[in-house]
């Protein structure tokens, strides 16, 4: 996947919790989040991109190749430049979800569904995105 099959990177809340995100229009018309982000929300841990690698051991000796259900993307770091960063779309996400013990594992697949179903309401109708916009 590269960079120039997404567009613009764009961050949603989800509990006032940032979650960048990258929208694919050419391949699937998915979401793609970035991780580090999600297991930050999830793992309320201080260090999630360290946390991160329990999950992926996980997922590894559950037979799960992590390459397989993540990509990397380029996305704004906190330093404001461009990195790569772990990226999964909503489905391979809701697998992600499923390794990491998490009170708010429920409550963020809920908010992922309706993040989905908003763009595809969008995609429907345009004029709901403009006024999403606006809104923001």
């Amino acid at each position: 996947m590269k960079n120039r099959d997404f567009k613009e990177n764009q961050v949603k809340l989800f509990q006032n919790k940032k979650i960048r995100t990258k929208w694919n229009s050419e391949i699937e018309e998915d979401y793609y989040f970035s991780v580090i982000d999600v297991v930050g929300v999830l793992s309320e841990s201080k260090n999630p991109r360290k946390y991160w690698c329990v999950p992926k051991t996980r997922l590894n000796s559950e037979g799960v190749e992590v390459a397989t259900i993540c990509s990397q993307l380029k996305m704004p770091a906190k330093d404001g430049k461009l990195r790569k960063t772990d990226v999964a779309n909503s489905k391979q996400l809701f697998r992600i979800i499923q390794s990491i013990p998490s009170p708010n594992a429920e409550p963020f697949k809920q908010w992922l569904a309706q993040v989905g179903s908003e763009r595809i309401n969008e995609i429907a109708d345009p004029e709901l995105a403009i006024e999403r916009a606006i809104a923001t």
